[in-house]
Order: C-alpha cells, then structure tokens, then sequence
C-alpha cells in the first residue's frame, strides 16, 4: 500500500453483522511496515484505530477495524 487512501464502506449483505447498513469511513496509512486503519461510524461519529503489518493485506486489516468498532460502539451501548 502506498499514500493514504480514504474510503466509505456500508457494511451489507451479512445477516449477523450487528453493523450492516450503517456507513463506515475507512482510512487506510501506511507507516513504514505497518498499516495504520482508522474506521469512523458515520451515525455516532465513534472513531477507532488499529494497526497491523503492511503484509496482512487490505481485506484482513479492514475486518480488524470493523470488529474493533462493532466492539467499541457495544461497549458504549450504541449498538446491541
């Protein structure tokens, strides 16, 4: 990965998924061998980070941060 790369990502298709159709913006940063992965909630404005290595790949870093998220928002009783 290189330079920064933003994204929104609705979360679908999967039926357990606490946090399908709500809007997530992504921000992926590469920082020498790591990836820093920023996932925003666009309803509660509730923002998380993670990082992991640049070899880990795009798809495993993003569920990361949206498992990070769902168990945020949970923990502050935003999600059930």
């Amino acid at each position: 990965m290189r330079g920064l790369i933003y994204g929104a990502y609705k979360v679908e298709a999967m039926t357990d998924n606490p946090l399908r159709n709500r809007e997530i913006i992504l921000e992926f940063c590469p920082i020498g061998n790591l990836v820093k992965v920023s996932a925003m909630d666009v309803k509660t404005m509730t923002e998380i980070s993670v990082q992991g290595p640049a070899s880990a790949g795009e798809a495993t870093l993003k569920l990361n941060a949206l498992r990070r998220l769902e168990y945020v928002l949970k923990k502050k009783g935003l999600l059930s």
